[in-house]
């Protein structure tokens, strides 16, 4: 990115997705390997970051805890994006399938997404598909209705009305002349869509809903080191940063995509 703000969010985006990728080479330990040294404190040695209540080694427990957020949130967003996408497409040529689109997106984004993500884990239970399908599920209207202001803005231009004079079919006007004209703002959404992401599996592994223990997450650390804030507030420490770190990063390349992009 150009810009200041890109250049920061860029680099602290990779700052955290190196840390998540290089966890198996930078952790030194099992994030799920127990000892008889818990709650040791930061500078321990072999244990940078200190351990936790059953002796993990924090440090571990957060690059892989990074990691798994990472796997989740590369996977759920693509899908919500592929989800409301594919649906905007019919709906946006057909204003019967237009109006049912747009009242399921309606029902799906009533729901809260704590509330949205308690009722599927309700069903399926706790685990990482379930945390994928309520991200996708949440973000697939955000991508849809952004695709189809984009279809209805770009057919009534003069390229368009030019492209249909000269009898340019629609499913070729649509997808030769429409779509690359709607692709940047989806840019920014899907930034934007990252950052939502880590907040909402982070929020939903805090609540037990999400990944499941023994398997580290941002969210499931910090969940766990709840009841040792004051006796061991480093406990918190290094996913609270990282959580901080990622979503901080994100937010300044979606700000600074969609400058680039209103220029």
């Amino acid at each position: 990115m150009a810009t200041p703000r890109g250049r920061a969010g860029s680099l602290l985006v990779g700052l955290v997705v190196l840390a998540g990728i290089c966890a198996p080479l930078l952790a030194g330990h099992d994030p799920t390997a127990q000892s008889a040294h818990a709650l040791a404190v930061p500078g321990t040695p072999g244990h940078p970051l200190g351990t936790d209540d059953l002796g993990r080694d924090l440090f571990a427990r957060v690059l892989y805890g990074i990691r798994t957020d990472l796997e989740v949130i590369a996977v759920a967003v693509p899908a919500g994006a592929l989800l409301g996408c594919a649906l905007a497409l019919p709906a946006a040529v057909h204003p019967l399938v237009d109006s049912a689109v747009q009242r399921a997106f309606d029902l799906v984004l009533s729901f809260p997404g704590l509330i949205l993500a308690l009722a599927v884990t309700a069903v399926l239970g706790p685990g990482r598909f379930p945390v994928i399908l309520v991200i996708a599920l949440a973000e697939a209207p955000l991508f849809g209705r952004q695709l189809r202001g984009g279809i209805l803005v770009q057919r009534e231009r003069e390229y368009a009305v030019a492209a249909r004079v000269g009898g340019t079919g629609r499913l070729r006007l649509l997808v030769r002349h429409i779509l690359p004209n709607c692709a940047d703002p989806l840019v920014v959404q899907a930034a934007v869509s990252l950052t939502v992401a880590v907040f909402l599996e982070g929020a939903m592994s805090f609540l037990g809903v999400g990944v499941r223990p023994p398997e580290p997450s941002l969210g499931g650390v910090l969940s766990q080191a709840l009841p040792y804030l004051a006796q061991a507030p480093f406990y918190a420490a290094g996913p609270l940063l990282s959580v901080t770190v990622l979503v901080l990063g994100l937010s300044l390349l979606s700000e600074a995509l969609n400058r680039e992009i209103r220029k």
